[in-house]
């Protein structure tokens, strides 16, 4: 069997890593650039890190900032007209998986015109072009968004996430800086760190998974595992935050290359037909969908449940996978992630709707298990 394993070209990690920009943009011959970001991390100064070095610099750029949590085609077709007036000539994307989503069909429209409804990026569009260049700078440890091939837009006609998966898309250089999180609020610190426990924990368990994407998956389990709780409770801990800033980034890396499973697949049409943040409703759904994969997933999640620190001594084979499930709700309940759907303003007459989508979703048959959609629709019912 051959397997495809791509990584991105060239990031720069630590404190203070952002002094690295003047210099990537040099050598990418860049000479003016669009910072993709949001309105909320301008508000808060987190933003200001970055363009302060622009600044310093003397380097030129433009704003765009009209992106929502869940981005939609018609951020994406805004951020093109934005680029194009702006003359510039590369991205620097500032955010999380939100702003580095919509720079990267920015850049993918932007130099594949013919794509310009977005619509028709949906799944493995078959681009000709690279994107124009992403700097992207992570300012949330969760999505892993500033190397993956893969971006999700909100489809607002039809009301569902679009996962798009193009190699073309890869940001040229990731910046990994934790000082851009230290202000990170406690509850987005949780939901993206669990957003990062998913993609490791899918990533591991894929029907795509192997050798490769396992080393990856069971480094970053293990770190967010010791050090998500320190980030949420000491939110200054610098220790805790470049460690989940590196683990976040180290799960992407596998994630991109083999795919996730039903926990995505049911996770997207909650954001898309009820604005859930992505994060939440990965956590909220991922210990439940393990048990369900447990058939399929013993051996493995007896693995995670060592990884993730439980003593499996004495333990059967099945009484340790369920520990890995249990460890991972223990995990989401002390960092404060909601338990049920209700909580989040869906009800039971919500559910078939949501089952439909997820059971289309591009991530949905990655699962190590098959599933129909009235298993979907129990599953839900499990966390209404």
């Amino acid at each position: 069997m051959v397997r495809r394993f791509i990584l991105n070209e060239v990031s720069y990690f630590g404190a203070g890593a952002r002094q690295e920009l003047p210099g990537v943009l040099e050598r990418l011959g860049s000479k003016k650039a669009l910072v993709v970001t949001d309105k909320g991390l301008l508000r808060v100064g987190t933003a200001q890190k970055v363009t302060q070095v622009l600044d310093e610099a003397g380097f030129p750029y433009e704003t765009y900032s009209e992106i929502k949590p869940n981005p939609t085609v018609t951020n994406v077709q805004m951020g093109v007209e934005a680029f194009k007036a702006s003359g510039a000539d590369c991205l620097v994307a500032i955010g999380g998986g939100s702003s580095m989503d919509t720079a990267k069909g920015i850049g993918i429209v932007v130099a594949n015109p013919e794509f310009c409804d977005v619509v028709s990026l949906e799944g493995e569009a078959g681009t000709r072009h690279k994107s124009v260049p992403i700097i992207a700078f992570p300012t949330t440890a969760g999505t892993g968004a500033e190397v993956t091939i893969n971006y999700v837009i909100i489809d607002e006609r039809k009301q569902k996430k679009m996962v798009c998966v193009d190699p073309n898309d890869i940001p040229a250089v990731a910046i990994v800086d934790p000082e851009l999180m230290y202000t990170l609020p406690r509850s987005l610190t949780a939901a993206t760190g669990m957003d990062a426990l998913t993609h490791a924990i899918e990533g591991y368990i894929t029907k795509g998974a192997w050798v490769m994407s396992d080393m990856y998956e069971l480094q970053a389990i293990r770190m967010i595992a010791r050090h998500l709780p320190v980030a949420v409770e000491q939110p200054q801990n610098e220790e805790a935050r470049e460690a989940m800033a590196l683990a976040q980034y180290i799960a992407a890396q596998a994630f991109s290359n083999v795919g996730l499973g039903l926990v995505h697949g049911m996770a997207h049409p909650m954001g898309s037909l009820f604005d859930v943040p992505h994060g939440v409703a990965n956590a909220l759904l991922l210990p439940t969908v393990m048990e369900f994969n447990m058939p399929r997933c013993v051996e493995k999640y007896g693995v995670i449940a060592k990884e993730m620190g439980v003593d499996t001594a004495g333990m059967t084979a099945e009484e340790a996978a369920q520990s890995a499930c249990d460890a991972v709700r223990q995990l989401a309940l002390r960092v404060g992630i909601p338990q049920h759907l209700a909580e989040l303003g869906i009800s039971e007459g919500d559910i078939p709707r949501l089952a439909a989508q997820a059971m289309e979703d591009v991530c949905t048959p990655g699962n190590p298990r098959d599933v129909s959609e009235e298993e979907i629709r129990q599953l839900y019912l499990k966390v209404l």
